[in-house]
């Protein structure tokens, strides 16, 4: 059934193309059904692949990809890695935990060289893939003309909006604001200093300046009179979310002066920043981002009060989960973000800090209270 439905998207696609090449206008609006932004508190071979990670819950093979009765569903991650302890490693286990559950073969490609997207993506849709996640803005170009040349797949793109609508597209984005607003709110109620700091990807990523602003408003609407350190990391997307040792830097350059929350929001880079913190043995605190690190960077625990997280794992897992039910989401699916449990410091965020965040959140959520943050 879901292959069967693919093919018709497949013949959908044509028949467009060929109206288009009529003079036919086309509906650009975006379909925002798979809309869900809940409240949360709290392989394949390439050139440029550095290792492969295989995870063949139903014992198929690659070249079993095209049979009717198997799913193979493929991760192409942006250069941060598959085990970056954040963003990839998110996305690598929702594909992981849809994948057991529905007998799949799973199976992923790093990229280590941005001019690869294409290439790497490729090395599934040439071996019949059913499902390929892309991860990351930076592959949005490249997953639009590789669903575009393959009708019959069903493509994901983690922080790709899509502007258009293309039926086998679904882009699995996130009110990263929001999860930076909150982040700065806890932040501005947690210094002592009066000084906190960001330290962050690239500017040329939306999503990371969502986080950055979203992290200003929160800040200044708990605490108008303190002062925010943020600072890009200079690099293009090859290098920006992979320099633990530029986070590591810029996370002591901001205790130095002063700071004494650091929020962390880069993939590698970011860890770096969440590392260096915790060298002070908690007299800073540090703030995650994307998934829980409380989990994944255990080096942090000394100085981790909690995450801005964008539940990208339970958001996979949904749109192929209604990709294999025949109802799959195209346009843009719209994931949860929160913040993550204090874990073992919740000693150091007092109790009447932890309501006021308690209070904020459906507030923040909703869109109640404005974050401050406009898209370009």
């Amino acid at each position: 059934m879901r292959k069967r439905l693919m093919m018709l998207f497949g013949l959908l696609a044509v028949f467009s193309l060929m109206a288009a090449a009529c003079g036919s206008s086309t509906d650009e609006g975006t379909d925002t059904t798979g809309d869900s932004s809940a409240t949360t508190e709290g392989g394949a071979s390439s050139a440029t692949t550095e290792g492969t990670g295989t995870s063949e819950a139903g014992g198929a093979t690659d070249a079993d990809c095209a049979a009717e009765e198997t799913i193979c569903i493929g991760l192409v991650t942006d250069v941060g890695k598959v085990d970056d302890k954040s963003f990839n490693q998110s996305a690598w286990e929702g594909v992981q935990e849809v994948g057991e559950t529905l007998d799949a073969t799973v199976d992923f490609v790093e990229t280590t060289d941005s001019t690869d997207y294409a290439t790497n993506i490729s090395s599934f849709t040439d071996q019949g893939y059913d499902v390929i996640v892309t991860v990351g803005f930076a592959l949005g170009e490249a997953t639009t003309a590789a669903a575009a040349a393959n009708p019959e797949t069903y493509f994901i793109g983690v922080d790709q909006f899509q502007a258009e609508t293309a039926p086998n597209v679904a882009g699995l984005i996130f009110p990263e604001d929001k999860a930076g607003f909150l982040a700065g709110a806890l932040a501005g109620l947690l210094t002592k200093s009066n000084t906190v700091a960001q330290v962050l990807g690239t500017d040329l990523v939306p999503p990371v300046v969502a986080f950055k602003e979203g992290f200003d408003g929160g800040v200044a609407y708990t605490n108008p009179d303190a002062q925010v350190i943020a600072t890009y990391h200079p690099g293009g997307l090859d290098v920006a979310f992979a320099d633990p040792d530029w986070g590591a830097t810029t996370a002591r350059q901001a205790i130095d002066n002063g700071a004494d929350v650091v929020f962390g929001a880069g993939g590698k880079t970011g860890n770096g920043a969440l590392g260096e913190v915790a060298k002070d043995g908690g007299d800073a605190l540090c703030i995650g981002v994307d998934s829980d690190q409380w989990e994944t960077v255990p080096e942090a625990h000394p100085c981790l009060v909690t995450s801005a997280m964008k539940l990208i794992t339970p958001g996979i897992v949904d749109l192929v989960t209604a990709w294999n039910d025949a109802k799959p989401t195209s346009g843009n699916f719209v994931g949860e973000v929160g913040l993550a449990d204090y874990h073992d410091l919740a000693s150091k965020v007092p109790a009447e800090v932890q309501t006021e965040i308690k209070e904020l959140t459906p507030k923040v959520i909703s869109g109640e209270v404005p974050t401050g943050y406009t898209p370009s």
